[in-house]
């Protein structure tokens, strides 16, 4: 490839990227709900393959497990919107204590510092928090709820009609590409996709479920409020790589300290949920999910960064699935399988290549 025209691959790219990026700005109503739907339909699928591996579960047929997997989800979704209600209420019925013991702790620190003026707890407000407003905070919580909820029903059903046409979509595929060689390399990119992102997502699911599940019991055995919620938190948030765990560990964390008002008790948690973060990370994660998504730790945080901004909090929970279609997508066409090539972790060959020649053999000398 002559300097030219890999200078105007690399042009063409940069404008199209940029392009991209403001259309997914604009169209984010639109392209959220509809992607984080394909996302779902993903796990989704998944949990239907995995309920016909039951006994009396696998006998159904598979349209029927797919509903029933999506009537769970859809019912899930809303118990958890029910649940952040009803942790928000609880958590206003509870702020006097929390208060309190915020003080407390003021007060001891000071004892410790040895200053004779303890501050009260309007000075340390008024210092930490400036102008901040309860109620404020409680509106614009309700009124972010309030849209997830819209957003939640949006995928629910987007999800639906989109598992329901999922068995016809090849031949559709096959129909609209008239071209055979088009067609077949456009259902290698969608088998690659689903092979790839499919396992990777139930897999990891499997993982948050697990670490939820590990997180509520040490909650619930240290007595810290709301620990369905938090268990939860922890689960959803280490879908993000890197730091979605660390958010999520923190946030008990917090909320232990304006409880307990007990650095001991603290300590005790953080210690135990950081254990069940290092054991899931280090260990269960990469021996059941391993390479699938094969991307470079260097591109998971840049598209962490680039997803984020687009989307926000959204945008980050689904960077990992949406950054592997891209790299699988760029790797089916010759002029951008270069920047897949950079984009992995470890290169592999790819199966459809020839194998390398045998070496030449050596005639023994007469």
């Amino acid at each position: 490839m002559s300097f030219a025209k890999s200078l105007s691959v690399l042009v063409n790219t940069a404008l199209l990227l940029v392009l991209g990026g403001f259309l997914l700005v604009i169209g984010k109503p639109v392209l959220l709900p509809i992607l984080a739907a394909i996302i779902v339909v993903y796990v989704l699928v998944g949990a239907s393959e995995a309920l016909g591996r039951v006994p009396l579960i696998g006998r159904l047929p598979a349209g029927m497990r797919r509903t029933l997997v999506l009537l769970a989800f859809a019912i899930g979704l809303f118990a958890l919107t029910g649940v952040i209600v009803d942790t928000i209420s609880q958590v206003l019925s509870e702020a006097p204590a929390y208060q309190a013991n915020i003080e407390r702790l003021i007060a001891q620190g000071a004892e410790f510092l040895g200053l004779d003026d303890r501050p009260d707890w309007q000075t340390v407000q008024n210092a930490v928090f400036g102008g901040f407003s309860v109620q404020n905070l409680i509106n614009v919580a309700l009124t972010n709820i309030t849209s997830i909820g819209a957003s939640v029903f949006l995928v629910t059903v987007y999800s639906a009609f989109l598992l329901a046409e999922r068995a016809g979509f090849a031949h559709k595929l096959s129909a609209a590409l008239r071209d055979p060689a088009s067609a077949a390399r456009t259902e290698d990119i969608l088998r690659g996709i689903n092979d790839r992102i499919g396992d990777y997502l139930a897999v990891k699911t499997l993982v948050n479920v697990i670490l939820g599940a590990l997180s509520f019991v040490i909650l619930w055995a240290l007595g810290i409020d709301f620990p369905l919620f938090w268990a939860l938190s922890i689960g959803l948030l280490n879908y993000i790589p890197y730091f979605g765990s660390l958010v999520g560990v923190l946030l008990p964390i917090t909320l232990s300290v304006l409880q307990f008002g007990d650095l001991g008790r603290t300590l005790l948690l953080a210690t135990l949920l950081i254990a069940a973060q290092v054991w899931v990370g280090s260990f269960l994660e990469p021996r059941l999910i391993g390479r699938r998504v094969n991307l470079s730790p260097f591109v998971v945080l840049v598209s962490l960064a680039v997803w984020s901004a687009l989307w926000g909090l959204p945008g980050a929970l689904l960077a990992v699935p949406l950054t592997s279609m891209l790299t699988i997508v760029l790797s089916a066409f010759e002029p951008t399988r270069p920047i897949a090539i950079l984009m992995a972790d470890q290169l592999v060959r790819d199966r459809a290549s020839p194998p390398p020649p045998p070496p030449p053999k050596r005639t023994p000398p007469a």
